[in-house]
C-alpha cells in the first residue's frame, strides 16, 4: 500500500476531497489515505492555519491530495498554498488544461501543459511595506545607486530569478515532454524589459534546450504569448514560465478548455509533491454539495500517473470524460442551464464517475 496524505481543506474543500478519495479509490490503485487538516476550520480552533502534524505527514509521505484552503485578500495570514511550494521545495506546478467534449468552451481540442516556476519571482514573498524604516532604508539605497527614483511613500517587491531554479524548472518541462510525447516546449518571458531577471530566464532556457534536440524549443513575450493563445492555442503544448506569468496564464488556459472546474494541478519537488484542484474554496456553497468536483477528480488522475499507475490515471480520466459528455449526472454549472433542475450535486457525480469506472 502507497500511504497518502489527503488535506481536506476548508470551504467546499472537505466535500471534493471525499469525492475525489472515492473516485481514485474505485480504480483500486492501493492506496491508504492519511487525514490532515489546513485552512480557516483549523485555524478557528487551534490558532494555526497550517499544523506541524500536516507538513510532517507530507514530509513523511511524499505526497499528498489537497482540498481548497481559503486565503484571505489582503489581510489575515499569508498563502498556505505559496508556504507549502516553498516549505516542501515543491518547485514545480504543473498545469495541464485540457478540452473534455461536453464542457462548455468557446474552444475544442485544447491541449496545453503550463509548467510554472513555484519558488522564486515576485512569490519569494520578499516585500517591504510603504512607510517603515527598512523599506526607507532600502528606497534611499536603491536612489544612490540607480538612475530612477522611488519615492518615500512606495511599497516594494523583489523579483529574484536565479540560474539554478531557472535550470530546475526548464529541464523538469523537457522531462515532462520526453515523457509523455509532447513535440514542443516555450519558454514564456518579458526579456525585452526585464533585461537581468527575465533575460537570466531566456538565456537559461536557451542553454537547458540544447539538450534536448529531440523536441522542438522556442521563446515567447508573455503579453505576446496572451494573444497567441486566444488566436491560434493550437501552435503549443507545453509552456514553461517564471511564477507570476505561470499563475495567469495557468487561468487563461483553464478558460481555453470551460474553466477551473475542470483544471487539474500539481506541485512537485525532488522530495514530495502535492496535488490539488486550481480553483479556490468557493465559502458560499459550503455544506450544499453543489459544487463540481471534477478538477480535484483530475488531480486525481496526476496524482495516479505520479505514483506510476498509468492504467488506474486513464480509467479515472476515461469515466470523468465520460460522464461530463454524457451530460445527465453533473453539477449545476455544466448544465447547458445552469437552473437545470436535473443538476446532481457533488456527491452524486462522483458516484457516477465511480460507476462508470466500475462497468
Amino acid at each position: 500500500m502507497i500511504t497518502v496524505t489527503l488535506i481536506t481543506g476548508d470551504g467546499i474543500g472537505p466535500e471534493i476531497a471525499d469525492a475525489a478519495r472515492r473516485c481514485v479509490d474505485a480504480t483500486n490503485p492501493g492506496i491508504e489515505w492519511e487525514l490532515a487538516e489546513a485552512g480557516v476550520d483549523v485555524m478557528a480552533k487551534t490558532g494555526n492555519p497550517l499544523p506541524q502534524a500536516t507538513i510532517d505527514s507530507i514530509k513523511k509521505n511524499g505526497v499528498g491530495l489537497k482540498a481548497p484552503i481559503t486565503t484571505p485578500v489582503g489581510t489575515g495570514f499569508r498563502s498556505i498554498n505559496v508556504f507549502l511550494r516553498q516549505e516542501l521545495e515543491l518547485y514545480a506546478c504543473l498545469r495541464p488544461c485540457k478540452s473534455y467534449k461536453g464542457v462548455r468552451s468557446r474552444y475544442s481540442d485544447i491541449d496545453l501543459v503550463i509548467v510554472r516556476e513555484n519558488t522564486e519571482d515576485l512569490y519569494a514573498g520578499i516585500e517591504f511595506e510603504k512607510g517603515k524604516d527598512d523599506t526607507t532604508e532600502l528606497i534611499n539605497w536603491i536612489n544612490k545607486h540607480s538612475k530612477r527614483k522611488i519615492g518615500n511613500d512606495s511599497g516594494i517587491s523583489i523579483k529574484p530569478i536565479s540560474v539554478k531554479a531557472t535550470e530546475k524548472i526548464v529541464r523538469f518541462a523537457f522531462e515532462y515532454a520526453r515523457k509523455y510525447g509532447r513535440k514542443k516546449v516555450t519558454s514564456v518571458h518579458k526579456a525585452n524589459i526585464m533585461k537581468y531577471t527575465d533575460g537570466l530566464w531566456l538565456e537559461t532556457s536557451r542553454e537547458i534546450a540544447k539538450n534536448y534536440s529531440d523536441i522542438e524549443f522556442e521563446d515567447r513575450i508573455v503579453d505576446n504569448m496572451c494573444m497567441q493563445l486566444i488566436q491560434k492555442p493550437e501552435l503549443y503544448d507545453v509552456l514553461v514560465l517564471p511564477n507570476l506569468y505561470g499563475d495567469i496564464l495557468s487561468d487563461l488556459c483553464a478558460g481555453l478548455v470551460g474553466g477551473l472546474g475542470v483544471a487539474p494541478g500539481a506541485n512537485i519537488g525532488d522530495k514530495g509533491a502535492i496535488f490539488e484542484a486550481t480553483h479556490g474554496s468557493a465559502p458560499k456553497y459550503t455544506g450544499q454539495n453543489k459544487v463540481n468536483p471534477c478538477a480535484l477528480i483530475l488531480s486525481g488522475v496526476l496524482l495516479l500517473q505520479h505514483l506510476g499507475k498509468m492504467a488506474e490515471a486513464k480509467k479515472l480520466e476515461n469515466a470523468v470524460a465520460a460522464i461530463i459528455a454524457q451530460g445527465k449526472d453533473v453539477t449545476y454549472d455544466m448544465k447547458a442551464d445552469r437552473n437545470d433542475p436535473t443538476a446532481v450535486g457533488t456527491s452524486q457525480m462522483a458516484d457516477a464517475i465511480i460507476k462508470k469506472i466500475k462497468i
